[in-house]
């Protein structure tokens, strides 16, 4: 073999290993854990940690940087996973993981002074989200909240948002001047928020708790800006200390949250999971269901879907709990896949109770405690009816105590969805330059998939399986004279997949459905 085709060959693996990496769609792929507190126990070698992320594994990495997380936490990354930005609620750190450049002095009140103190940061959580901004890719958009002292209780009074430009500071970022806490909502809040791409690929949804009524307000975030705030009655009470986890399902199709049901007083506590459709076009909620669940554990607040979004999972003190929503009668699937084995953490000696739920870009959905400890669970498989779930209590080890909260991401991956009758506005076209001819045989399939195609002349070409999260199931390089691939996907769940094949900068996508089997 001659140096020159040595040359070539290197080029192209490692244009496809790049390739890779750009079509892992790594905006979710980190989370950051930690406050400061001393270090007495002999298990725990640093303050923090950063857990890194991909489609398929999850790496603890001990870490010091500043700034500190008891519940608040939103943050970004790159398509290649390397993270962005992150904020607390507090302030905005850049990639150094230090200020950005005029990020400091968020939600600005009396509220944020008390928490704001380099140890815990803002307690609530979903209250901070980083959004990339529609139609420009130099711009992210933060929408955050805090409490509020006074009248309001520690409920919150404003959902704020804040620019950052990536074009500022050599490319770390920076917030403009006056694009910093600008009020998109003012009243009595909680301090909680859920996000959904809009069914034209391109806006977003932004769906906040008006406090002790029916009451939600729905944000339309397009490339104007904030063009609208609607609000919506659900028809069922809300409340600031009734309230948990809330979210949308990766598919955009349904909403839920979690709510304890104190009004009996005492314990028992009814939990009630509230499940509606979601239209994805107008951003209206339907079809109400309530799913309850008696517990003698008060508390307990979680709340996740599966990746697959056929599953809901939701957590007391002491149990884990997954609901089928693809079913008529949800609260018949009601199944507990989980009880507290009431390990302790060494110091201090706290329970590793059960509290938030977060899906991560590797398809587990993470447990974090209600008590700061130094071990995560998680669901191992939770596209998996019943105990197949595999809920494993306290199985990722950390160098460091966290407490509560985990980062929220909403699904930065969902395309278009026109059966509404939305037009797609997605920035990113169905393919580029060259026409692949793709065509997926059979579709659906309950068996193996042909998948036939045409690559540029005399190009090596890269084939990959996603789910709707854009988890990647299955990948192979593609030879230049090959036409046809004929894959065995008996491994995959029914449900709805994503076939990309790439060659140089072009590429396509094309959706196909896996059968139940």
């Amino acid at each position: 073999m001659t140096t020159f085709k040595v040359l070539i060959q290197v080029i192209i693996i490692f244009y496809l290993s790049c390739n890779v990496k750009a079509l892992a769609q790594g905006f979710n792929h980190n989370w950051l854990l930690g406050y400061d507190i001393a270090l007495v126990d002999t298990n725990v070698i640093s303050t923090k940690a950063i857990i890194e992320f991909t489609n398929v594994s999850a790496t603890v990495i001990p870490s010091s940087f500043k700034m500190p997380f008891m519940a608040a936490q939103g943050n970004i990354s790159d398509s290649n996973g390397n993270l962005l930005m992150v904020s607390n609620g507090c302030w905005i750190a850049d990639a150094t993981l230090d200020t950005m450049q005029n990020g400091s002095n968020l939600n600005p009140n009396s509220f944020t002074d008390n928490w704001c103190d380099n140890i815990t940061g803002i307690p609530y959580f979903h209250s901070n989200i980083f959004l990339p901004f529609p139609g420009d890719s130099t711009k992210y958009i933060l929408f955050h909240m805090t409490g509020n002292h006074g009248v309001n209780n520690f409920k919150s009074s404003e959902v704020y948002y804040t620019i950052v430009d990536m074009t500022l500071n050599g490319g770390l970022g920076g917030v403009p001047q006056g694009q910093k806490n600008i009020v998109v909502t003012a009243d009595t809040l909680l301090p909680l928020m859920a996000v959904c791409r809009h069914a034209n690929g391109r806006d977003w949804w932004i769906v906040n708790f008006e406090d002790n009524t029916s009451n939600i307000y729905t944000t339309l975030l397009t490339p104007s800006g904030v063009t609208s705030v609607t609000s919506q009655t659900l028809n069922v009470p809300i409340h600031f200390y009734n309230m948990g986890q809330a979210n949308f399902s990766p598919d955009g199709t349904k909403f839920a949250y979690h709510y304890r049901d104190f009004a009996t007083g005492g314990l028992p506590v009814t939990h009630q999971m509230r499940l509606f459709d979601f239209d994805r076009c107008s951003g209206l909620m339907s079809n109400a269901q309530m799913i309850l669940h008696v517990d003698s554990a008060y508390s307990g607040n979680g709340l996740a879907f599966s990746s697959n979004s056929k599953y809901l999972y939701f957590t007391t003190f002491t149990k884990v709990f997954q609901l089928n929503t693809d079913t008529l009668d949800v609260q018949a699937s009601l199944t507990q896949v989980a009880e507290i084995d009431t390990f302790y953490s060494p110091y201090p000696p706290y329970l590793t109770n059960f509290w938030m739920l977060n899906l991560a870009a590797n398809g587990k959905i993470y447990i974090s405690s209600g008590n700061s400890v130094i071990d995560i669970g998680y669901i191992n498989q939770p596209d998996s009816s019943g105990l197949s779930c595999d809920v494993q209590q306290h199985a990722l080890h950390l160098p460091c105590f966290y407490f509560r909260g985990h980062v929220y991401h909403p699904n930065y991956y969902l395309g278009c969805d026109t059966t509404s009758g939305c037009q797609c506005l997605t920035s990113l076209p169905e393919s580029n330059n060259h026409d692949f001819k793709i065509s997926i045989m059979p579709n659906p399939s309950s068996g193996p998939l042909k998948i036939a195609y045409l690559l540029p002349q005399n190009q090596d070409g890269f084939l990959q399986i996603t789910d709707i999260v854009g988890r990647v199931l299955f990948s192979s390089t593609l030879s230049p004279w090959s036409t046809l691939q004929s894959i065995n996907l008996d491994f995959l769940a029914g449900g709805l997949y994503v076939c990309t094949i790439s060659s140089e900068q072009n590429y396509v996508s094309r959706k196909f459905v896996i059968s139940d089997k």
